[in-house]
């Protein structure tokens, strides 16, 4: 049986030419870029933006660049076969639409441990712990353990305490 592509010995036709039936030159354009071991990535591409579309981009290119053209012809390829109306574009505004999302959660939980600070603050005030304080002086624990008569901490700051007293004491 005789050999398609190159020559004799030589590596299988790629898959460009192997989708388009053609034989495969040693100087094919295509070769580099889609192999014969990955025939989808030329069909999408080829589906997408036409054989000779992409040949005369790859053409036009300089050598070094082709690579790079062709990984975001294939990936915009991929995009249009999954979502035909709006190809990578929808994949975009997706990712974008968590990013915003994500921030509005992020900015929340800031705003979360802003809230929670201040009521510490006031509840440290409000207990002999302000700035003006006599108790002032010392590390932070032996101001906890000054006052054993009076509460130090409301219930729901004891809870505050155990979720941020180790980032607060840390300073």
């Amino acid at each position: 049986m005789k050999e398609s592509g190159r020559k004799q010995g030589a590596a299988p036709p790629c898959a460009a030419c192997k989708l388009l039936r053609r034989r495969c030159a040693q100087d094919c354009v295509f070769a580099p870029y889609f192999p014969a071991d990955e025939p989808q990535k030329f069909a999408n591409v080829h589906k997408v933006f036409g054989a000779s579309n992409v040949n005369k981009m790859l053409q036009e290119l300089p050598v070094h660049q082709r690579g790079d053209a062709v990984s975001s012809m294939v990936y915009e390829a991929n995009a249009r076969v999954r979502d035909p109306v709006y190809g990578c574009v929808g994949a975009i505004s997706s990712l974008q639409q968590q990013i915003d999302a994500l921030q509005t959660q992020l900015a929340m939980a800031q705003a979360e441990v802003v809230h929670l600070r201040v009521r510490q603050t006031a509840s440290f005030s409000h207990h002999g712990f302000g700035p003006g304080s006599p108790s002032n002086s010392g590390s932070p624990s032996s101001k906890l353990m000054g006052s054993q008569a009076k509460p130090i901490f409301d219930m729901d700051m004891v809870v505050d305490q155990a979720s941020f007293g180790e980032s607060m004491w840390s300073c």
